[in-house]
């Protein structure tokens, strides 16, 4: 008996207490957690590339269990369990512990079902390898936004052309919290007979900061919040929707930004950044459109080049990219009619960010920036300000200023809306 006693002892210790480690071993360098909605993400950061097997429970609650080779419990790994927050909407808990010799089994009892992805990314930026748990949740109409935003499109185009006519009473979802503003003059009442959505992207999220301020302002938090105001005030509009291609803290290709425009038939769409450059004395804010052909500066192009990284520094699933010829179509089949579009609605826009602050360069610049290629959908990309240049910095940190942005860029966006009336025309859903 005592002999057994001792076995079970020695069995509960080899949970709680690591193997020696041997010198080729990886070494974890961050544990990070981005919880959303739409997924939530545990990315493993170490110093050499991982190997990691993974399967999902079949009985209820389901539990997702990754078996990772060549780790030990270290606190560093234990640090998941903590940061793994209550209210995320998929990961009710987690459980780390040495399930074989030089094998680290992890454990996360499930809020619902996922269909998960596990994939790993070799080094970029500032990363080193990560091996990337993302936990999707299966299919569900009550949580998908978008999908409400399409049937809404669908019941107003089979509505009767009186009832379509009629303005839309905004959801509990998507009231302003605030008293509505007037309505700038370009948008007069009657100007939008049917449902007009806007999609807005603020760019980079979740393992991809964006850009970072001298005093460690993030960009992709200040654009986040921009767009969220920005959304509140055109949504005081009773014939505007607006998409968010994300609503929080986490990672969006830049292929699935474009797709979710497109599958609401979003009739502008607008990304919104804060610029940065090697010298802290850029400044002033910018508007984007796509280019056919050349950028129009050297600077738009590295400009270009530096957001369409974004997908690496982010994290993108190749292996999840089914159709890699497909997306490159879709990403090269910009015409010239959304060029010409996207002009317009970028001067429009520009013309009133230059009506509350100092503007980089006079004129819509334009590049090859993948996350502007919606063949039918006229779009820009706007830089809010230099948030490398100290006080562009912190007036992009002042709620004050913000507002200002916020108000600029809707007058833009109703402007161009109010004297395109074929801007309400349907269009197909990818």
């Amino acid at each position: 008996m005592r002999r057994r006693h001792l076995l079970l002892q020695i069995g509960a210790l080899s949970w709680s207490l690591p193997l020696l480690a041997r010198p080729d071993d990886p070494s974890l360098v961050a544990v990070r957690v981005w919880p959303a909605q739409a997924y939530t993400r545990v990315t493993l950061e170490s110093d050499k590339a991982l190997q990691a097997r993974h399967f999902v429970t079949a009985e209820a609650p389901e539990r997702l269990v990754v078996d990772i080779e060549g780790l030990d419990l270290s606190p560093r790994l234990k640090e998941l369990v903590a940061k793994t927050l209550p209210d995320d909407p998929n990961i009710a808990g987690v459980r780390i512990g040495q399930y074989q010799p030089r094998v680290v089994r992890i454990v996360f009892d499930l809020k619902r079902s996922i269909a998960p992805q596990v994939f790993t990314l070799k080094p970029v930026a500032a990363y080193q390898h990560r091996l990337v748990l993302d936990l999707y949740p299966k299919a569900s109409r009550d949580d998908d936004p978008l999908l409400a935003l399409i049937e809404e499109r669908e019941r107003e185009a089979n509505a009767p052309a009186s009832a379509a006519s009629a303005p839309a009473p905004a959801s509990a979802a998507t009231a302003p919290a605030t008293a509505p503003k007037p309505a700038p003059p370009p948008l007069a009442a009657g100007k939008l007979e049917r449902l007009i959505v806007v999609a807005l992207d603020p760019g980079h999220g979740g393992e991809d900061p964006g850009a970072i301020g001298p005093s460690g302002l993030r960009e992709k938090d200040v654009v986040l919040a921009v767009a969220r105001a920005l959304r509140e005030r055109l949504e005081q509009e009773p014939r505007l929707r607006v998409l968010m291609t994300r609503d929080g803290d986490y990672f969006v290709p830049l292929h699935e930004r474009v797709r979710k425009a497109r599958r609401v038939g979003a009739a502008l769409f607008v990304s919104i950044h804060a610029d940065a450059f090697l010298r802290p004395q850029a400044r002033g804010a910018s508007v984007f459109a796509l280019s056919d052909g050349a950028a129009t500066s050297a600077a738009a192009r590295w400009m270009a080049q530096r957001e369409n990284a974004a997908d690496a520094v982010g994290g993108l699933n190749t292996v999840a990219v089914k159709d890699s010829t497909v997306l490159r179509t879709l990403l090269d089949m910009s015409t010239t009619a959304q060029i010409k579009d996207s002009l317009k609605l970028g001067s429009d826009v520009l013309g009133q960010l230059g009506k509350i602050g100092r503007l980089h360069k006079p004129r819509v610049e334009q590049a090859g920036f993948a996350v502007l290629k919606a063949p039918d959908v006229p779009s820009i990309l706007v830089e809010t300000a230099f948030i490398s240049n100290p006080e562009e910095e912190q007036k992009l940190r002042d709620p004050a200023y913000q507002r200002q942005l916020v108000d600029a860029i809707a007058r833009g966006l109703l402007r161009y809306l109010g004297r395109r009336p074929a801007l309400r025309r349907e269009r197909s859903s990818t």
